[in-house]
């Protein structure tokens, strides 16, 4: 069975409201609904994309009157002229969300190649690849994405970002520092971590990546071999056995010499305020991140224990 989209949906993914969609469908016929057995209206995938396309015209001047008069191969061919140009990061989203759409590895492949190109790898990460994601997300909760979908997606990012960090070869520092990067027991959300490898790597500093779901004692036991000068973790949920505040607590009580940088929803939470010890900074964004590494001195040894 082909996927059904009600007309919220179509605003959600979109931004274009549903009113102004009731009125563009009545004057101008640019959408046909269908209706189920039980009288009720849904669009379908080609509705979806058509919008898509419509609403990327529309916000590059394109007035509503015009393009409903234009043939459906013309809208295709006025959005890809638009896409190719590459002139606003924000564009190829929406472009991106028809890839994941079709399942369609080639037309990602080649999206996300053109904009760091055109953008840069950092541009394209920050504007294009993360907003994208969030959107996903979005699409996630309200059921419009299945799973398969979104770890389609996810890989496919999660590739390019490691090609990215291989292909890094940035001026050796006089004292770099090192930094260990890991995500803490049944966290598997890894691409904002993997961004921040790229950005650790491409300033010169060493990256120890110890990757998803590790374990406190394992975590003990690597900075015992290589301690860390900084550690970089993410938290998205919270723990069963254990509050947020006593895990960092005890991270800062294990590693009194290392900074520690957190970031995650958990610590947004208004409800469950968490305090941060003095070696532990919180990093809102991926920009509040760079700004901390573009610290001539960092902010390592910020905390002494007596």
């Amino acid at each position: 069975m082909s996927t059904q989209y009600a007309i919220k949906d179509l605003e959600r993914l979109s931004g274009i409201k549903a009113h102004t969609l009731r009125i563009w469908e009545q004057r101008y016929g640019i959408l046909k609904p269908e209706r189920t057995d039980t009288n009720i209206r849904y669009y379908t995938s080609d509705d979806l994309k058509k919008i898509l396309n419509i609403s990327l015209l529309n916000n590059n001047g394109f007035k509503i009157s015009k393009i409903a008069k234009l043939p459906d191969e013309e809208i295709i061919k006025q959005v890809q002229s638009i896409l190719n140009n590459y002139n606003k990061e924000s564009d190829q989203i929406d472009n991106l969300v028809l890839c994941m759409m079709e399942m369609n590895e080639p037309k990602f492949e080649k999206i996300i190649s053109n904009c760091i190109i055109h953008f840069g790898f950092e541009s394209t990460i920050e504007k294009i690849v993360f907003p994208f994601l969030r959107q996903i997300g979005n699409m996630w909760q309200v059921g419009i994405v299945n799973p398969a979908q979104e770890h389609f997606i996810s890989n496919l990012v999660r590739q390019k970002l490691i090609v990215g960090i291989d292909g890094l070869f940035p001026e050796p520092l006089a004292n770099p520092k090192t930094f260990l990067l890991y995500l803490p027991d049944n966290e598997l959300h890894e691409l904002g971590l993997l961004y921040c490898h790229f950005l650790i790597k491409s300033k010169g500093h060493k990256c120890l990546y110890l990757g998803q779901s590790v374990s406190f004692n394992d975590l003990v036991s690597v900075s015992h071999i290589t301690p860390p000068d900084a550690i970089v973790t993410t938290f998205t949920n919270r723990f069963e056995n254990i509050s947020i505040q006593e895990y960092i607590n005890n991270m800062s009580t294990s590693f009194p010499n290392s900074s520690i940088m957190v970031s995650g929803r958990v610590f947004f939470d208004e409800n469950e305020p968490i305090e941060l010890p003095k070696n532990v900074i919180l990093f809102e964004s991926h920009e509040q991140f760079k700004n901390v590494l573009q610290s001539v001195n960092f902010v390592f040894n910020v905390y002494k224990p007596n």
